[in-house]
């Protein structure tokens, strides 16, 4: 299990640098998920391999937000007494990973669609629920209605359960608005959110969500003149400072390639990065668009054929796999996994929190899913809950234990990684890092 590289050799080391940190975590076995330590998740070799890139009896010194130093705990012994006891975490053999970052969610959101779940349960159909003002609709109408404050107040929860078990990164889109107004309501309260918590938010502008009830008519298909609203609200909010990448919903049953193409020439336009929700019910060549732009994700992904993972893989485009959504549809049709393995395309995985198909605060249990439903290891779902998911958010500098990297860590109480997608209902978090200082919340 020992990992043979030293994790000191690409830096010097003095009694300088030893003693000037602003905190340490002792005695701790790491997973870095760091080629550095020899994290190669696709590297069949493993003598040339080891998994997590996990160092055992090792130490991390954290300065200025920063990992400053990654060695042994035995290097940093002898200088322990220059440090306050408040200075210094003695992880006491437990296991450190970098901070989980949950890459799809849609947390900001008003109302509670449960009375959905059970109709649909007693047999009530989607047609029968939409036909009687639920659904989407539903959704709309209820984060239209609420005031800024209100849905603070109901994502918030939403977002604290996530941090709870250690995630410190996360994306909030919006899409619940489908108008200017709302659009703008839930990009701010995102924004709120990561500030009150001090955590990394990501937003994300998805008004090409669905189409909203004033642009529906019996008599006519109004989504090119939706499409159009919404692309010229995006250069409106990203001059707010409200947006960092767009997404839309190309699907048979929401919007047509062409017109998403249409959204994300704007997006080019203002430097934003792109994303989609593709190939959840049908392949209409979303992830082909998705990688002609060289988007940072493609997400669900259960239709997914070999010829556009090859575009992926040569876009450099994460796969986003969304096992909770897969859950509540009670899906069938898997994502090809091992055609996304073969062309060594990045897999992510995440919670797609929403209150309509994925009800999922808990990041640990989408590891779970996507291990029980999807057949992915635990080394790759902790590595789609980490390094993975920085990389579908375009955070450089995130998901990893390595020296230059944000000090985003997760304490676990556990015997290994593997404990983290085994156990199910069992959190064994014991602190949370957010660049460089401890959170409260947990």
């Amino acid at each position: 299990m020992t990992n043979t590289t030293n994790p000191t050799d690409q830096m010097p080391i003095n009694d300088s640098t030893l003693t000037s940190f602003d905190h340490l975590i002792i005695n701790a076995n790491l997973a870095t998920f760091s080629a550095q330590y020899g994290f190669d998740i696709y590297n069949d070799n493993q003598e040339k391999s080891t998994p997590y890139g996990q160092l055992e009896n090792a130490a991390i010194g954290i300065k200025d937000g920063k990992i400053a130093w990654v060695g042994t705990h035995e290097q940093i012994k002898p200088h322990l007494t220059h440090y306050k006891n408040n200075q210094i975490k003695d992880a006491d053999g437990n296991w450190v990973t970098p901070g989980l970052i949950d890459c799809h969610t849609h947390i900001v959101y008003g109302g509670n669609r449960s009375n959905e779940f059970e109709a649909r349960l007693q047999g009530a159909s989607y047609q029968d629920i939409a036909a009687q003002g639920g659904g989407i609709v539903s959704t709309v109408s209820a984060t239209r209605a609420a005031n800024e404050e209100e849905l603070f107040a109901q994502s918030e929860k939403r977002l604290l359960a996530l941090i709870k078990e250690g995630v410190t990164s996360v994306e909030i889109k919006s899409g619940y608005g489908l108008d200017l107004e709302t659009e703008r309501k839930m990009l701010k309260v995102a924004r709120a959110l990561g500030d009150k918590h001090n955590i990394h938010v990501s937003t994300t502008y998805l008004a090409a969500h669905a189409l909203p009830p004033e642009y529906k008519s019996h008599v006519q298909d109004r989504s090119d003149d939706y499409i159009e609203q919404v692309c010229q609200w995006l250069p409106i909010l990203h001059s707010e400072g409200l947006v960092d990448a767009v997404d839309g919903f190309c699907e048979n049953i929401a919007f047509t390639a062409e017109q998403i193409k249409r959204v994300f020439e704007v997006a080019r336009s203002l430097g934003l990065p792109v994303k989609l929700h593709s190939e959840q019910l049908s392949n209409i060549g979303a992830s082909a668009l998705v990688a002609e732009y060289q988007g940072l994700s493609s997400d669900h992904l259960e239709h997914l054929v070999e010829d556009d993972i090859k575009k992926m893989a040569a876009s450099n485009t994460v796969a986003v796999l969304l096992p909770g959504a897969f859950y509540t549809l009670r899906d069938t049709k898997l994502p090809p996994i091992e055609e996304l393995r073969k062309h060594q395309v990045p897999i992510a995985v995440s919670t797609d929190c929403n209150p309509g198909t994925s009800p999922l605060t808990s990041l640990l249990l989408a590891m779970n899913m996507g291990c029980t439903l999807f057949y992915l290891t635990p080394e790759e779902v902790l590595a789609g809950a980490t390094v993975h998911a920085a990389q579908a958010l375009g955070l450089a500098k995130k998901g990893k234990i390595e020296v230059g990297y944000d000090a985003d860590l997760a304490l676990w109480d556990i015997a290994r990684p593997a404990d983290l997608a085994y156990q199910m209902g069992l959190n064994p978090i014991a602190g949370v890092m957010v660049q460089g200082k401890w959170h409260e919340t947990v």
